[in-house]
């Protein structure tokens, strides 16, 4: 009988903190959205490089957001990074599984890789969970349709016949 007050206690402390847990998600801080709306400026102007400096300041700013490893993802793709950008989508997915840019992004990632097979996996889940009509089922079909591109040949592969003369 004793421990009724502090059973009723607790049993409201976890049924608030459940109800908190199950809340919609929160809007990323207007800071770090501002530094994300200047990185895809210069996203868009083919600034890659100063596009991922405004994503990691506003990661920086709100760690929690998930937006910003999404843009991470993209502006490191646009740099030919798509092992990195793997990784930001991944970090995406793990902070909200149902993020269809992501899911879409490492699928398109994986095709540029050339894993078509594992980039036809995110293509079945995209298209369980929203349809083969939404946007980005239809990027990530078109990408895999259109394969993987040929990869560029290095320095070192193309080495001229070296042929030492007498003078």
């Amino acid at each position: 009988m004793r421990f009724a007050p502090a059973a009723a206690a607790l049993s409201v402390l976890f049924a608030v903190s459940a109800s908190v847990g199950n809340s919609a998600p929160e809007k990323g801080d207007p800071r770090a959205l501002m530094l994300i709306a200047e990185g895809r400026a210069a996203l868009n102007a083919g600034d890659a490089q100063k596009a991922i400096d405004a994503y990691e300041a506003a990661l920086a700013v709100d760690p929690a957001y998930t937006g910003v490893f999404v843009a991470l993802a993209e502006a490191a793709r646009r740099e030919g990074l798509q092992g990195k950008a793997i990784t930001y989508y991944r970090e995406a997915l793990a902070r909200d599984p149902g993020n269809l840019a992501a899911i879409a992004g490492e699928g398109e990632a994986l095709v540029e890789k050339g894993a078509v097979e594992k980039a036809r996996l995110s293509l079945n889940k995209l298209e369980s969970m929203c349809g083969s009509g939404c946007v980005e089922t239809r990027a990530l079909a078109a990408a895999i349709a259109q394969g993987p591109q040929p990869r560029v040949l290095t320095a070192e592969a193309v080495m001229p016949n070296a042929v030492v003369t007498k003078n």
